[in-house]
This record gives C-alpha cells, sequence and structure tokens, in this order.
C-alpha cells in the first residue's frame, strides 16, 4: 500500500495536511495549533541541518537564509497500514506575515509532475542510471491490489547530486529503499519527481541538499576581485524572476502558442537544446566566468553551455547565422559589462520552471536582450539586470534582476546531453 500525502488550503496561517489513502479515504489531521502538545518546536536552522531530506512547500527544505526568516515545526509519528508500519515526517510551516522563498525545481520537465501530492512507497531497487540530463532509479514494489509494480523515478542531472553526496554507486539493484516522490500527472505511468529516498542503513539522499554559505554571514563568504570566476544562482532571485515573467503581457500570438504547447512532444530539451539567455541566468547548475583579451566567455554546465561575448569593438553582423545562444557583443561602462545579444534562433520554448507561464511561451527572430553585469562592492555576489524584447510573442519589454553568488568551493561540472535520456520524461 502507498501513502499519499495532499497539502490543502492555507488556514489560520498553518498549513493543512491529510492523508490521502489508495482507498479514497482521506484523514484530516487539522493545523499546526490544533498539534499543540502532539509536535515539537525547534529553530528552523536546526531542522534543516538535521533533516536536509524533509521537503516542505516547493519540494526542498530551504537554505540557510530562508531558515533564518521562517519557523518551522516538525513532528515525526508512525502510521499503521495492514501490517506495515510508516513513518512520516512532516514540516508544517507557519505562514506569517513574511513571505520566504523556497527554492523551486528548474526541471525541464517539471511541469508534468503533480507538486502538490507525495506519494510514498517501500521497495527494492531494480537499476540506477546515472545519466544526464537526468539520473533515473528503478524502483520495485506492491500497489494496493498486492501487484509488483515498477516506478521511474527522476532526479536531477550527476552535478548537482554529486554536490549533495551522490555517485554513480550510491545505489545498486537489490537494495531496499523508502521512496517519497511527486508523481506524473499522467496516472497511467508509474512515473515521479523524487523528493528524497532512504536506505536500509537510515542514509538519506535528495537533490540540491547542498547550499551557499549564508550570505548574511559576511565573514563566511569568499571574496571575488572582479567578475571571472564560479558563481551560483542565488535563492533570492529564483522566484522573483518567474513572478515577473508571469506578469509580463502577451501578444495575441503568444498567447496562442502558450495555449498549444504539448511538454511532452515540443519541449526544446527533448532535443538536448539548452535555455538562452535570459533563462540561463535562473538554471540551478553553476556559471563560469573567464575574461580574455578580445572575449568573455560565459559557461553554464547545463549542456556544456558557453557563450562567447565579442570585446573587439565589432557589432552585429548583417544576415549572420542565428543561434540558440544569439550573437553576443559587449563593452564596459567602468566596471559594469554590458552585453547585447541578437541574431537568435527562434525557440518553441525558451523558458522553463514556473506552471502557467514557465513553458510554452515562444521566441522570434526579433528577439534582443540587453545584460548588465556588475560586482557588488564587498565581491560576494554579480547582479545582472536584463531587459529582454521580443515584440512577435512579448506585449512589453521583460526587465528582471537575477543575483550570482560569488562559489569558488564549489567544483565546476558539466555535462553532456544523451538525447535518449532527455526523452525518458515524456515516456517516449
Amino acid at each position: 500500500m502507498r501513502l499519499s500525502i495532499r497539502k490543502t488550503d492555507n488556514l489560520d496561517r498553518c498549513i493543512r495536511f491529510s492523508l490521502l489513502i489508495d482507498s479514497g479515504r482521506t484523514q484530516p489531521f487539522g493545523t499546526a495549533r490544533d498539534l499543540d502538545g502532539l509536535i515539537s518546536e525547534t529553530s528552523a536552522s536546526g531542522v534543516c541541518s538535521r533533516y536536509p531530506h524533509i521537503y516542505l512547500v516547493h519540494g526542498v527544505c530551504p537554505p540557510p537564509l530562508a531558515c533564518e526568516r521562517m519557523r518551522m515545526v516538525y513532528k515525526g509519528w508512525g502510521l499503521s497500514l495492514g501490517r506495515r508500519i510508516v513513518r512520516v515526517k512532516f514540516a508544517l510551516i507557519a505562514a506569517f506575515t513574511l513571505a520566504v522563498p523556497a527554492i523551486v525545481s528548474a526541471h525541464h520537465s517539471a511541469t508534468i509532475f503533480d507538486r502538490q501530492t507525495v506519494v510514498a512507497f517501500q521497495g527494492t531497487v531494480t537499476q540506477f542510471t546515472w545519466a544526464n540530463p537526468h539520473v533515473y532509479i528503478h524502483v520495485e514494489t506492491q500497489d494496493s491490489a498486492g501487484e509488483v509494480v515498477e516506478w521511474e523515478i527522476e532526479t536531477d542531472a550527476t552535478p548537482i547530486l554529486t554536490r549533495s553526496g551522490w555517485t554513480r554507486d550510491t545505489f545498486v539493484p537489490g537494495e531496499q529503499v523508502s521512496v517519497r516522490l511527486n508523481p506524473d500527472r499522467n496516472v497511467e505511468r508509474n512515473h515521479g519527481l523524487l523528493m528524497s529516498i532512504s536506505k536500509s542503513d537510515g542514509s538519506t539522499y535528495s537533490a540540491r541538499s547542498y547550499f551557499l554559505r549564508d550570505p548574511d554571514d559576511a565573514e563566511s563568504l569568499a571574496r571575488a576581485s572582479d567578475i571571472s570566476g564560479i558563481w551560483e544562482l542565488s535563492v533570492d532571485h529564483f522566484e522573483p524572476y518567474y513572478e515577473a515573467w508571469a506578469q509580463v503581457p502577451l501578444t495575441e500570438k503568444g498567447l496562442a502558442a502558450l495555449e498549444s504547447y504539448d511538454i511532452r512532444t515540443e519541449n526544446p530539451s527533448l532535443q538536448c537544446i539548452a535555455p538562452p539567455t535570459p533563462t540561463m541566468l535562473v538554471g540551478p547548475y553553476l556559471n563560469e566566468i573567464e575574461i580574455r583579451d578580445d572575449v568573455i566567455l560565459i559557461r553554464n554546465e547545463r549542456f556544456n553551455m558557453e557563450r562567447t561575448v565579442y570585446m573587439d569593438g565589432r557589432g552585429h553582423p548583417e544576415d549572420g547565422e542565428r543561434t540558440n545562444d544569439g550573437h553576443s557583443i559587449g563593452w564596459w561602462e567602468d566596471d559594469v559589462l554590458v552585453i547585447d545579444t541578437a541574431s537568435f534562433a527562434e525557440n518553441r520554448s525558451p523558458f522553463f520552471g514556473r506552471p502557467a507561464r514557465a513553458e510554452g511561451v515562444p521566441s522570434g527572430l526579433d528577439k534582443h536582450v540587453v545584460e548588465r553585469i556588475s560586482l557588488s562592492e564587498d565581491g560576494t555576489y554579480l547582479d545582472i539586470d536584463f531587459v529582454l524584447e521580443d515584440p512577435e510573442y512579448l506585449a512589453e519589454p521583460f526587465a528582471a534582476t537575477v543575483r550570482w553568488y560569488y562559489a569558488p568551493h564549489f567544483e565546476y561540472l558539466g555535462f553532456d546531453c544523451d538525447p535518449e535520456n532527455a526523452r525518458r520524461f515524456s515516456g517516449q
């Protein structure tokens, strides 16, 4: 028998949870206030450090910055289901006046999963595929009718998992595991997005369980002398980016394209096409900037993406080759790097990461992006201000700011894309 957890309405500033059993019977447990005396309250930072595998509102335990800004209530208890005892650990977040950003999956296929439902079960590993862009774990278990079924469980790319403590030998066929996942919206598929997986020795693994050191702790942060080096997206700037994107009005052509988009067949990632700027600015991978004499190279781990910014004073070529990344020229305005990019190839869906507006708005031949990259006074982060114009699909320009933190303590691990692996999430 499997156990599902479904988040319901937010009442009395507390998030309610209920247990949804395969039979369809729902048992409400009420709010955090209802559980006073049954649960213990602890500091958010303590919960995050002790239970890094606990997944919260949008998929992961928040990083130290978010942990210090929120109150968390935690409780673990056992629930008897027939002959099995399933231990379920819940994190109930008190939603006070301060809204706390959570890390949201930028998985290219995240929107095909039901992120409000958690399926938990025990089973046996049958296959562990260490590949890119997604690592897959196959786990055999029994359904509510006692029939043996195999779940295909999708997680992140190898660089993200490596920084989270995984290796290609973390799991082997025959191991007993406990799994928590978000199921595919297609209920005919035993396919899910991994939340956490625990082994019989008590070790628990999840994606993205590594985080930057606390940006508020100036003493612990490394400092850059210029914009070159290794950089990682700040969690503070992922959610605002997509909130801003969702407010950009679309043209009639843009609205029609969004409405007709089929993520399972039209997603450019199926052909191993990386998202161009500005989406690449908010990917959950490391970025590297290398300054040379006449060019600046900007790399992203995803698909070993590399942008060349020409700094020799040239303009954009007339009738030049159009590419997914476009043609970029740059110049310095004092200490600010300005990058002008044009000559983009058409892309069916250059955005990802958030439902409703994330994917399905194309980019056209008149797409134009201007970025301004500046180093903070203390050298700990970059602010990247950009303006995207695409009059064919956007009724107004899209302007926002993304922040990257200096991360020299991480090893840059680029990866190629296996087309067969990339198509697996769609069931092809």
